[in-house]
């Protein structure tokens, strides 16, 4: 992945920053703000406005942050200013079903009673994590906003990485981290390939109101087409994510609210009591794909840069949020004790960390889809057994609930509480 040497960045010992993230969504500003508690120069680059960027309008997204990633919030400065916007996830109930004909007998019911830590994780809108994170950002000295500014090409050798941007200003710093979705730039710019398929499902995103209280309850309702998730916020109002066929999918992105309305109700059921619209609908392809290495010279890839996955576990902005806690880390550490933390000794540390747990969470979730989005009347009989028994047995279920809230394997101190 070495570039030509026509433009070599020399062997400048003095950069514009210590390292540049591509991308201002999520991921880039939660690894910005955590790299500058470690004393980084760090200079964030986003093709948006940040006046876009914050807008206050509720549009109906939002996330579920596992209790792991709510620690990392904190320890970044960000979850007290949000803290009081958030809704824990106190249960987690999963059924299977077909829509219109009720669940199916056996559930699972994850209580967050069980653990010790507290709730599960909470739900919180993209408006105000966004706009959190840019308030943020706009008063750290140690970080610098490039908006409304796109990577035209990057340059790496020995000793640092140059981009040049569409407005023609160049940049340089030691570490360039890909922070740029699915189909990350920096990746492609670097070499990298990727390894995934689609799954012919299309994921509808809205938030609707309705009459009843959740209760904190977070609802997973498995169907032959794909799961619906059914995710707590504020107030009388929840979050969905629907997983269909693309066909399916495209046909209710083209109805009305009402009509959509309609064909929701028998999939949500009736247990909240009326409910409607709240915001605009978003729908996005659902497919597997994992960068085939997390690093290249002088590049990091962080999030769905990295790695991007099916939604049915809700956690590809918790995967992110750990690579980031794991890469400020061992990029920190390096840094204390004198390394070169743009090489490839410091940043294979980083891939060692990530890229195995990374590819069992997607292996996972992928398994997890098959498995459940069918009608194959020998596999119902298998889920429902297999749900029943992990629910009847405690140590089991605790360990799930643990996994829910991202609480096992190697924690990046960032995310131990």
């Amino acid at each position: 992945m070495d570039n030509p040497a026509d433009h070599t960045i020399v062997h400048i010992m003095t950069h514009d920053q210590d390292i540049l993230i591509v991308g201002g969504g999520l991921n880039g500003p939660a690894l910005a703000l955590a790299l500058a508690k470690s004393g980084f120069r760090v200079g964030v680059i986003d093709a948006l406005p940040i006046d876009t960027r914050k807008d206050p309008d509720f549009d109906g997204r939002a996330y579920a942050l596992a209790l792991a990633s709510q620690r990392l919030l904190k320890a970044i400065g960000i979850w007290q200013s949000v803290a009081e916007l958030a809704q824990p996830m106190l249960e987690i109930k999963v059924t299977d079903g077909r829509a219109g004909e009720g669940a199916s007998p056996w559930m699972l019911h994850f209580d967050h009673a069980e653990i010790e830590e507290g709730p599960m994780g909470y739900m919180l809108e993209d408006r105000h994590l966004r706009r959190a994170f840019l308030d943020a950002l706009e008063t750290d000295a140690h970080i610098t906003q490039y908006p409304q500014e796109t990577v035209v090409a990057q340059h790496t050798d020995a000793h640092g990485v140059r981009v040049t941007l569409a407005s023609g200003k160049t940049l340089t710093a030691k570490l360039l981290v890909g922070c740029d979705g699915r189909a990350s730039g920096t990746a492609e710019r670097a070499g990298i390939r990727r390894t995934g398929w689609g799954y012919g499902q299309t994921g509808i995103v809205c938030a609707v109101e309705h009459e009843k209280p959740h209760n904190g309850i977070a609802h997973q309702f498995f169907m032959p087409n794909g799961p619906l998730a059914i995710l707590p916020l504020k107030g009388n109002r929840c979050s969905i994510v629907w997983s269909e066929t693309d066909a399916r999918a495209a046909a209710c992105m083209k109805m009305t609210d009402d009509e959509f309305l309609n064909v929701l109700k028998p999939a949500f059921g009736s247990f909240l009591g009326e409910i409607k619209l709240a915001g605009a609908r978003f729908a996005y392809p659902l497919n597997l794909t994992l960068a085939n290495s997390f690093i290249g010279q002088r590049i990091a890839l962080v999030g769905d840069a990295a790695h991007g996955m099916h939604p049915i576990a809700g956690q590809g902005l918790n995967a992110g949020l750990r690579d980031i806690a794991a890469l400020a880390e061992v990029l920190g550490e390096a840094k204390q004790h004198g390394e070169d933390y743009g090489n490839a000794i410091v940043l294979g540390r980083y891939q060692q960390w990530r890229r195995f747990d990374t590819a069992s969470l997607a292996v996972a979730t992928d398994t997890f889809n098959k498995l459940f989005s069918n009608d194959n009347p020998l596999l119902r009989a298998v889920r429902g057994i297999g749900m029943g028994l992990i629910n009847a047995a405690p140590a089991l279920r605790r360990n799930f609930i643990r996994e829910a809230a991202g609480l096992t394997g190697d924690l990046p101190k960032l995310m131990r509480g």
